[in-house]
């Protein structure tokens, strides 16, 4: 796995605790809120909506709390009107960085976006200047310590994963966007837990940007962090890619 797939694991087993949970669900609600609004409640024929179910009982949502959100999506009578925004930025270094957002005061939300941009050193992007970098991929981390690598070999490919890699205590399993609620739910009914299950955008091959040292590495991480950490923000991608000796140093700090 590059080093941006490691970061984002350390970065999934912070937000298992129990003090970010609220925060988890809350963008996951908002997700599956509106996949129902814009697709309707079926999931079977709304595409989006699966995958935000999926990625919701991996995170161990409640099954009433994922029915709720769904249902006050697809009535959309709540009063509220939440609009997507997609933020693209070169970092310092020429790190393409992408922050997805979800909001209901867009002239709220990119003046605060933007403020960490300036402030920062980065450079907001035109539409298709760094997301052009990455592909959307069906992504899922699971520890080796939850299942034989041969039986999760079998039971992902059979489901439609395209392929299946491992680094260190995980095995990384990435499919198609469209196959990924299938891989998913395969997963889910033999009860097998995982680290990280979603679609995210990945850097195609030859676009990472390698971190040139530890201070330079955790300045970036401590920028994505605070993206992450906007009320607002539901997802954050870049290109970065970190040393074995630097994650090390990163993982131990």
């Amino acid at each position: 796995m590059s080093g941006h797939s490691k970061w984002s694991t350390i970065k999934h087993k912070k937000g298992a605790a129990d003090a970010k949970r609220g925060k988890i669900f809350n963008r996951l609600s908002r997700e599956l809120m509106i996949s129902a609004r814009l697709g309707g409640a079926d999931i079977a024929s709304n595409s989006r909506l699966r995958i935000a179910v999926s990625r919701a009982r991996a995170a161990n949502m409640p099954k009433d709390t994922i029915e709720r959100a769904i249902t006050k999506g697809a009535g959309g009578d709540d009063g509220q009107t939440l609009e997507e925004v997609r933020y693209e930025i070169f970092a310092p270094g020429g790190v393409g960085v992408i922050v997805e957002a979800m909001t209901d005061k867009k002239a709220r939300t990119t003046p605060e976006i933007k403020s960490i941009v300036n402030k920062h050193g980065c450079n907001l992007a035109e539409p298709g200047a760094v997301s052009r970098l990455f592909q959307s991929r069906g992504y899922i981390l699971v520890e080796k310590t939850a299942i034989g690598e041969e039986e999760l070999m079998d039971l992902a490919l059979e489901a439609g994963a395209e392929d299946m890699t491992q680094e260190d205590a995980y095995f990384e399993i990435l499919s198609e966007p469209e196959n990924f609620s299938e891989v998913a739910e395969a997963l889910s009914a033999k009860s097998i837990p995982t680290e990280v299950s979603e679609v995210r955008y990945m850097p195609m091959d030859g676009t990472e940007v390698e971190a040139e040292s530890l201070e330079k590495a955790r300045k970036f991480i401590q920028l994505i962090e605070l993206f992450e950490d906007h009320d607002d923000v539901q997802e954050v991608y870049h290109n970065m890619s970190i040393s074995d000796e630097i994650m090390a140093e990163l993982s131990a700090s």
